[in-house]
This record gives structure tokens, C-alpha cells and sequence, in this order.
């Protein structure tokens, strides 16, 4: 292996500053996708299931067209600043404003007894929030595979964005449920929807602000083609990219193991009525967590990504049969639980962390076998797959989990005085743990059978790397008139 695949490209600042932008972005995306959405638009909304689920599922399957085709936009772009900065440099202000509209409805319309109204609003500032983190995210992770020809730089790339995320990012679901547990027992003068919408504005000022990073302290060093591809041809190529294919359909599949995070949710909410004790249990997985972006090298010296994504699957299948069997009778018990949840936080964690890092790095390698095979480059297209799947998986498991609160029979009734009580059935309790530890995980399985074709490790990715360093040197070469110290 040729010494040049080690020089380092990225410094430390650039690194930190992606981190952030990562973290501010993933601020208020977490209050979205973290699994609070549907308890925000039931409960807090007063909204009904059945209107919540099918919104959720229509732009869902809006994503499967409206997220590739910005990709393929983003691919097309050609300006002095690369094809993803501008984004970047555009799209905080934007999303801020929609942030805070999107959490707003409750408060906007807390005098309107019109529930066709809320169901109005709620479709429309959902889609304009989306419309435009697609917007910021497709050209955020492109940037992961463009920021350096160096496949070392990349992972510290991705692995400065994951952690600076866990770090911040996750600081908007804490102060969440610490909240909400404070307004539920009258403690603090706030109601849920005010407190919603305080970490709307809180996720639209700090988050945006640390997001707008990726715009201005970032920069594209793998060079494109002069020839601007059409938008049909980065769909051609994302459909010609077996491997990418793969794992499309992998996440595809696999999206429904979501339904253990909304039911995560309802478990701390409605079952244990606690919701910040999530803290406590978290707690010791959290530390493991930013501990394990320093195994990572020594775990992929050992196994390569796909071995890696397997590992993965089945050490949740089998933590999650043990929690479930372990708690059966006991999932009320706080003295059982509590240890029982933290271990089992504890093993995911680790591979939370792991999974924040490999499958971007997956994409990457797909983009650079597109490159390797036709000479295009398809950062937009393929990271598109990324947001996709992040959304799908929120997307699909809300819609799902949704559907399926009437049938175990939970649901939120209004009373007079404008707040809601809990309605639950019999074996309510039972069926959200059993959907919070155990389910999602046996359903996400069926996820791993797609990769037995996956081929992008070992020698067959050393090749392709090293050609394409010959080929980007060429290039640069060519580009810079024949001077290749230009």
C-alpha cells in the first residue's frame, strides 16, 4: 500500500467544526426522530392516531422520491465553492424557521377547536421542516466522502461528527424528559407544549447557529469531473450501484426496528411514568459510548464492516430476548428494571456507536466504487440513501407504532380543562415492553440477509482505493495545466 493514502488532509479545527455542525443539526433533528414526534402530536397535540400515523407514512414514501432527487440536484451542482457548500451556507436560516413552526401548532393553535385545522397545520409545517433538513443533510454526510481522498481522514471525520453528536446533540432529548417530568408534576410553570417549543428555539438558535459550521469552515477536496451530470443520470448510476443497492434494501427492511425507540418513549412515559429516569439508565452506556469511537480502529483491524453490521444485529436479538424473558413479570419494578435497562443500554451503546460510523463509511466506499467503475463521482445520490433510511426508519416505525397503539389498546383522551389522561387496556403495559425490547429486534434480523452480497472489504476495496489515488492524481495533474504543484 502506497504511503500516500496516509498523508492528512483535514486538520484538527476543520474536524471540530464539523463535529459541531453535526451536533447542532442533530439538536433538534433528535427532538423529531428521537421517538418524542408521536407522543408530541397525540398527546401534546391532541391530535388522532390514525391522522398521525398516515401523515407520517405519506412522507415517508415522499422521501423514497424526494430524497434521491435532491441527491441527484446536489451531484449536478457546479459552483467555485464545490457542489455541496452552498447548501450548507443556505439552508440554516430556513430550517431554524421551520423548526420552531413545527413544534409551534399547540401553541399557535391553542384557542382552535377544529381538529381538521390541527391535522392542516401539522402536515404542513412537518413537510416544509423535512423539505429543507433534506436540503442540509444530503450535502452534510457528501461532505464526509469529500472532505479528504483519504479514507483515515474520512473515518475521523465521521467519527468527530458522531461523537461531537452524542456529546451536544443528544442534549436536546435530556432536557426533554427533565422537563416534561417538571411540568407534569407542576413543578415549573410550563405546560408540554411550551416546553416543546422552548427546545424548538433553543434547537433553531444554538443548533442552526453551530450548524451553519458545515457551510463556512468546510471544504471539498476530492475532485469532480467537469461534466455535470443529469439528474436521470444519478439515478442511473445509484440504480447501477449494486453494493449501495444492498444496503438500501438492508435499511429498507430493517426500518422497523425504529418501533423499539417510539416505544422506548411511551414504556418511560405511560408505563414507569418517569420520563427522565431514561437519564439514569443511559447513563453508563453514554460513557461507554465516547469510549468506543477509541475501539473502533482496533475493532475494524479485526472485522471488516459487513462482519461488523452482523455482529451488530444478532448481539441485540440476543441482549433483547434476555431483557424481555428477564423482565416479564417484573417490568414495573424499578429495583429490577433499572439494572436490567442499563445493561442492556450498555451493549447497545457500544454498537450505537459503532453503527454512527460504519454504514456512513459503507456509503463512502460505495461512491468510491461508482467512481472506480464509471468515472463519476455520486456524493448526492448515494448520501441521499443515508438521510433516506434515517428518515425512513422515523418515518415507518412512528407510522407504524401509530397504528398500533389502538390495538394494545393506548390512546390519549381530552378533558375539559385542556389536558389529556391516558387510557390503556388490560395487557397494555405488557405489549410496550415487548415492543420496546424485544420485537423490533427479532424484525431486524431479517435486515442482515441482503449483505450476504455485499463485497466492498478486503482486497477487492484495497484495489479500488489504490486505483482511484492514481486516477485522482492524474487528475489534479490535468486540471492544474500539467503542473501537478499547482
Amino acid at each position: 500500500m502506497s504511503d500516500e493514502k496516509e498523508i492528512r488532509y483535514v486538520g484538527i479545527k476543520e474536524n471540530v467544526a464539523y463535529g459541531l455542525a453535526c451536533a447542532g443539526q442533530n439538536f433538534g433533528y433528535n427532538l423529531v426522530a428521537g421517538g418524542y414526534m408521536l407522543l408530541f402530536f397525540t398527546k401534546v397535540f391532541g391530535l388522532p392516531e390514525n391522522a398521525v400515523s398516515f401523515m407520517i407514512l405519506v412522507l415517508g414514501i415522499w422521501d423514497t422520491v424526494n430524497d434521491p432527487l435532491m441527491g441527484a440536484v446536489v451531484d449536478k451542482t457546479r459552483t467555485r465553492f464545490g457542489k455541496l457548500r452552498p447548501y450548507l451556507i443556505f439552508v440554516p436560516l430556513p430550517l431554524s424557521v421551520f423548526t420552531i413552526l413545527l413544534f409551534a401548532g399547540p401553541v399557535i393553535l391553542q384557542d382552535v377547536k377544529t381538529t381538521a385545522i390541527k391535522i392542516i397545520y401539522m402536515y404542513v409545517s412537518y413537510f416544509l421542516w423535512e423539505f429543507f433538513y433534506t436540503i442540509g443533510d444530503i450535502p452534510f454526510w457528501g461532505m464526509s466522502a469529500a472532505i479528504s481522498p483519504s479514507p483515515s481522514d474520512r473515518t475521523r471525520a465521521i467519527s468527530s461528527a458522531r461523537f461531537t453528536t452524542g456529546l451536544i446533540g443528544g442534549l436536546s432529548t435530556t432536557l426533554l424528559v427533565v422537563l416534561m417530568d417538571l411540568s407534569n408534576n407542576g413543578i415549573i410553570g410550563l405546560s408540554l407544549s411550551q416546553v416543546f417549543l422552548l427546545l424548538a428555539v433553543i434547537a433553531a438558535t444554538v443548533g442552526m447557529g453551530l450548524f451553519s459550521l458545515a457551510g463556512i469552515c468546510t471544504r471539498e477536496r476530492v475532485v469532480q469531473s467537469v461534466k455535470e451530470p443529469s439528474v436521470l443520470e444519478g439515478f442511473k448510476l445509484m440504480v447501477k450501484n449494486k453494493p449501495l443497492f444492498i444496503i438500501i434494501i438492508s435499511n429498507v427492511i430493517g426500518s422497523v426496528s425504529g418501533l423499539s425507540g417510539v416505544f422506548a418513549t411511551y414504556y418511560y412515559s405511560e408505563v414507569i411514568e418517569l420520563n427522565s429516569l431514561t437519564l439514569l439508565i443511559s447513563l453508563p452506556g453514554t460513557i461507554l459510548g465516547f469510549i468506543t469511537y477509541l475501539l473502533i480502529p482496533k475493532l475494524k483491524a479485526r472485522f471488516d464492516n459487513r462482519q461488523i453490521i452482523f455482529l451488530n444485529g444478532f448481539s441485540r436479538l440476543i441482549v433483547g430476548t434476555a431483557v424481555f424473558l428477564i423482565g416479564f413479570k417484573s417490568f414495573t419494578n424499578y429495583y429490577v428494571v433499572i439494572p436490567l435497562l442499563m445493561v442492556q443500554n450498555l451493549v447497545f451503546s457500544f454498537f450505537n456507536t459503532v453503527n454512527s460510523v460504519i454504514p456512513t463509511e459503507m456509503i463512502g466506499d460505495t461512491v468510491d466504487y461508482m467512481e472506480w467503475k464509471t468515472g463519476e463521482r455520486n456524493e448526492g445520490v448515494s448520501f441521499s440513501v443515508l438521510t433516506f433510511v434515517g428518515k425512513l426508519t422515523g418515518s415507518v416505525s412512528t407510522s407504524i407504532g401509530a397504528a398500533i397503539l389502538p390495538l394494545i389498546g393506548l390512546s390519549f383522551k381530552t378533558v375539559q380543562s385542556g389536558g389529556t389522561i391516558t387510557v390503556k387496556g388490560a395487557n397494555t403495559d405488557l405489549y410496550i415492553w415487548a415492543l420496546f425490547t424485544l420485537i423490533p429486534h427479532i424484525l431486524g434480523l431479517i435486515s442482515l440477509v441482503p449483505y450476504i452480497w455485499y463485497n466492498l472489504t478486503g482486497e477487492n476495496l484495497k484495489k479500488i482505493r489504490e486505483d482511484l489515488r492514481l486516477r485522482h492524481e492524474q487528475l489534479s495533474t490535468q486540471m492544474s495545466g500539467g503542473n501537478a504543484d499547482a
